[in-house]
């Protein structure tokens, strides 16, 4: 039976016309713009404002702290860059890791990825974008739960079958929302800038007014404002799919980041010259508060418009998520099967599915909030054991071929910056942070039985092995590298 199996897997892989059965390289320094941007600009920019004003006290400390979010996500990119151009291949802050630490560190990122991450991520902004997309249908009352949660996975289930269908389809998507989601906000600011013109400026005249004195406070207003910049690094995770990453991977960071940045900073300034500071401090999304005040019986446009936008954020994160787990099982830490491609589409279906359908399993829970919470701890915990890694590598492996290479005094400099987000947490909310190192370390025992234990039982390996060939059979998947000259 199992050489029956090898035989179909080959002959599927066969069916090729020409060369290898491999991940194609199509992302241009577009898509690459529109992937970084589509994917930071989701749902934060239209929810957290209130909660970087709530810590702040003040509007003038509020912009600074959104611009000092913009500057730190750039280092940190610039960074990641370098890392990119150094390590070409997909995966991101697992591959760096592998590189820099193994296996053990590197699985224990993909668990924590694999099981809550990923998933909870995708779940929340799908359930961001049916909410809002309910929104003028339900004009006098919140939309019902169970319509929310159905469109959430309406969404997912869409966005699932565009991206094992083509990357160019992926891709094109998350070019389309972008601009949609930019053509969103530059009508919020313009039309936030002409009421400033006008007259419109209460709120800056005294922009400091209440400013906390709290450093504590300061710090979780720049978590809140770094939420929204989430997203700068995921790039990284489609390297092997970039038509010249070594060229266009620093030139998209170079442009999405201080796009984004002024972007957030002036919705912020237009959102204040209608909403006052009080105002936002209780609003869970003041983007549909604006809309209300200025566009009138128009104002449906901004929930529109912020569905749009985590609709595209959903695409950016399941394309991307994708390619993570499908490197974890290239790297043999996660199942064969997952780091297959479907040879004709040359997209990563089973891994592609993989995190669509845990994200559909999260639409069920009614605490998927709840486990986000533990998680802001542990992704930058991620990204500076990567940064940790460029500097173990500069020093351990100084010969290695590097593109792009900076000052050593920027990654420092934000090693230095991510140590100080790792420490507010384990004092500002040290349950959540707990949590959160509980879930990692979960990963372990995980990690000794399924990556560590080698000679498992022969009858187990023929079972995994059975379902593998099973699987390839009904998706038409192979390997990656499989000649496709053999039959």
């Amino acid at each position: 039976m199992g050489d029956s199996g090898e035989k179909k897997r080959v002959s599927i892989s066969g069916s090729v016309s020409s060369g290898d059965v491999k991940l194609k390289r199509n992302i241009t320094l577009m898509n690459g713009v529109g992937i970084i941007v589509g994917t930071i600009i989701g749902s934060g920019i239209f929810l957290t404002p209130r909660g970087v004003i709530e810590a702040s006290g003040s509007v003038g400390m509020s912009i600074i702290v959104w611009i000092f979010c913009g500057l730190l996500s750039l280092i940190g990119a610039v960074c990641y860059a370098e890392l990119g151009t150094t390590i070409v291949r997909s995966g991101g802050d697992y591959a760096y890791i592998l590189e820099s630490f193994g296996p053990l560190p590197a699985f224990l990122q993909l668990w924590v990825n694999l099981i809550i991450i990923r998933p909870t991520a995708q779940a929340i902004v799908a359930l961001t974008f049916a909410n809002y997309a309910l929104q003028p249908f339900f004009p006098t009352c919140h939309p019902p739960v169970l319509a929310i949660k159905l469109l959430a996975a309406v969404c997912i289930s869409i966005l699932i079958f565009v991206n094992v269908t083509s990357v160019r389809w992926a891709t094109r998507i998350q070019d389309i929302f972008t601009v949609a989601k930019l053509l969103a906000l530059i009508i919020i600011i313009l039309t936030g800038l002409i009421l400033i013109v006008m007259g419109r400026r209460e709120y800056f005249e005294k922009p400091f007014e209440d400013t906390t004195k709290n450093v504590g406070d300061v710090s979780l207003a720049i978590y809140s404002g770094l939420f929204a910049y989430a997203g700068w690094n995921f790039l990284n995770f489609v390297t092997e799919e970039m038509v010249d990453p070594q060229r266009d991977m620093p030139r998209a960071i170079y442009i999405s980041i201080p796009i984004v940045t002024v972007i957030y900073v002036l919705a912020n300034v237009a959102y204040f010259a209608v909403v006052s500071p009080a105002e936002v401090k209780v609003s869970n999304a003041v983007a549909v508060l604006f809309g209300e005040r200025v566009f009138g019986v128009m104002s449906w446009i901004v929930p529109v418009f912020v569905s749009l936008s985590t609709f595209g954020g959903v695409n950016g994160l399941l394309f991307t998520s994708g390619r993570l787990f499908f490197v974890g099982a290239q790297e043999g830490q996660l199942p064969e099967f997952l780091a297959m491609i479907n040879v004709k589409r040359y997209t990563p279906l089973p891994a592609l599915i993989f995190t669509g359908g845990m994200s559909l399993l999260m639409l069920l829970s009614n605490d998927v909030w709840v486990l986000i919470n533990y998680m802001s701890f542990v992704q930058w915990l991620s990204v500076g054991m990567s940064i940790a890694g460029l500097i173990y590598l500069r020093y351990t492996k100084p010969d290695m071929p590097r593109p792009i290479k900076f000052n050593i005094l920027i990654p420092i400099t934000f090693m230095i910056c991510v140590i100080f987000l790792l420490v507010v947490p384990l004092y500002a909310a040290p349950a959540d942070t707990g949590m959160g190192l509980v879930i990692v370390c979960s990963g372990i025992p995980v990690y000794i039985v399924g990556v560590a234990w080698k000679r498992k039982p022969a009858a187990f390996n023929r079972f995994v092995r059975s379902l593998t060939i099973t699987g390839q059979k009904l998706l038409e998947v192979a390997p990656q590298h499989t000649p496709a000259t053999q039959s």
